[in-house]
């Protein structure tokens, strides 16, 4: 009997020693579980969604399952659970950021058949000493275009052909390093101005109809700049001290290859006059939203069936198709259907709450205190809450309902708000330019290396908005 029991136990031990990481996961999935269980104020729909949306996060970060599968293999989970109806699964494919990365991936794919991004990229390199110089002129490239393109989305689109064309020059270790270096920098950068995202627009409106109050154009521009370009350096330099390569390979200089390259490079031909025409009209497009009353996928898509068209298309209908990948779309489509369950199942409701409660014990706080509380529930809020303007509409009636009770001023409420909402970068289902670039190809990069920058990057991040507070912004007015 004894030798039983001595023979199962170390059969057990040897299959732990054998997959640690493994043992780890199902333990912590065991204590999420008994957690949940006596949290008796959150419904079972509830519960059954935050365990399954954690479990998602976990798996996503610590194994090398297929990040499609493991989206919607738990899409699927939570159906049996009877925690949402099966319509869960067949409308998120209407999500539209599944239209929008439709449409991101076969313009992607025209831009680079017709030899656009080519040129764009000769022109960075031909300019470029050395590789750090092209990382520099490409991250400033890539923050400034949050004066002009009012969508993290659409910069990202755009940004994505070019660095595939980039990826020549650089090692497989360099290129994931860019593909978490664009979509970042886009991130980043967002704060620049009042139309550098949806959400700026969302909490500005609510200001005005809660308050009469408001932030102008200008008044952002002031207060965001120098931040933006404060955080989005600190952003490069850390992603290059912990991603890019310590010891490189002396390689061929980037600009030597761009003149090599520049001499075999023929004249504008018609593909590429289509794309010169088709650019613009899609940033007219996204500028415009308000105007027509097409959203930022509508025209994507619409751009994207441009360059199919038969005859007067740049690539075909069958080479569009296989541009987009399948496993990427029913990964961001799941995805993002888990995150809305949280909201349909009063999750969001509940931590939102429990938020604001925290927040009521600060009253008599000093003003350090209640910035930092404001900024943690802001900063973290991408963490559970995967849209960023759904996040907006969560937080910043609640935020300014504790501005006027706590007697602070809203419109300073409601920017340190909306730039700490900005910060989305810890997981690829936390924004829409992660996703895009979260992929098995050559322009993608690894959850697990998103996750160590965002370790780092956030305490930064939320450590220069204190500073910024207490110094630039409130000699230029801000003050709470």
């Amino acid at each position: 009997m004894n030798s039983t029991i001595e023979r199962k136990l170390t059969s057990t031990i040897a299959l732990i020693q054998a997959s640690p990481k493994s043992f780890v996961v199902c333990i912590t999935h065991l204590i999420m579980l008994i957690l949940l269980l006596f949290m008796n104020d959150l419904g079972y729909e509830g519960k059954a969604a935050l365990f399954t949306f954690l479990s998602a996060m976990i798996l996503w970060i610590t194994t090398k399952i297929p990040a499609g599968f493991i989206a919607l293999s738990h899409t699927m989970f939570i159906i049996l659970l009877n925690a949402a109806e099966p319509e869960l699964l067949y409308h998120s494919l209407a999500e539209e950021v599944v239209w929008l990365m439709v449409g991101s991936f076969i313009i992607g794919a025209a831009a680079k058949d017709s030899g656009i991004t080519a040129r764009w990229t000769n022109v960075l390199l031909k300019r470029s000493k050395n590789k750090s110089a092209v990382l520099y002129g490409l991250s400033s490239l890539l923050a400034a275009t949050a004066f002009f393109i009012p969508s993290t989305s659409g910069r990202a689109a755009l940004s994505l052909p070019i660095l595939q064309q980039l990826g020549g020059p650089f090692s497989k270790i360099e290129q994931k390093a860019l593909a978490i270096l664009a979509p970042v920098v886009i991130l980043m950068s967002t704060s620049a101005t009042l139309i550098g995202a949806g959400s700026h627009l969302i909490g500005i409106g609510l200001l005005e109809s809660t308050t009469g109050q408001s932030i102008s154009y200008t008044q952002w521009f002031v207060w965001g700049v120098p931040f933006t370009i404060v955080i989005t350096a600190c952003t490069v330099c850390i992603i290059v001290w912990v991603l890019w390569p310590k010891h490189i390979i002396q390689e061929e200089n980037p600009s030597q290859q761009a003149q090599a390259h520049d001499k075999a490079v023929p004249p504008l031909n018609d593909k590429e006059k289509k794309m010169l025409i088709l650019i613009p009209l899609l940033i007219i497009g996204w500028v415009t939203e308000s105007i027509h009353g097409f959203d930022i996928a509508f025209v994507t898509m619409a751009g994207a069936l441009f360059v199919m068209m038969p005859k007067y298309g740049v690539i075909g209908w069958k080479e569009g198709m296989k541009s987009v990948s399948l496993s990427l779309i029913l990964f961001v489509a799941c995805a993002t259907a888990l995150g809305h369950v949280l909201m349909d199942t009063g999750v969001i409701t509940w931590l939102e709450h429990r938020m604001m409660n925290t927040l009521q014990l600060f009253a008599e706080a000093p003003e350090w205190l209640i910035v930092l509380m404001i900024l943690l529930i802001t900063v973290t809020s991408h963490l559970y809450i995967t849209s960023h303007t759904t996040r907006a509409i969560v937080f910043i009636p609640s935020l300014l309902l504790f501005s006027e009770s706590m007697g602070l001023n809203p419109a300073a409420t409601v920017f340190l708000s909306l730039v700490g909402l900005n910060y989305c970068v810890t997981f690829p289902v936390s924004s829409k330019a992660l996703l895009l670039f979260y992929e098995e190809n050559e322009a993608s990069y690894d959850a697990r290396q998103l996750l160590r920058i965002s370790l780092i990057l956030m305490p930064i991040y939320i450590l220069i908005m204190m500073l910024f507070y207490f110094t630039y912004w409130q000699w230029t007015g801000l003050s709470l």
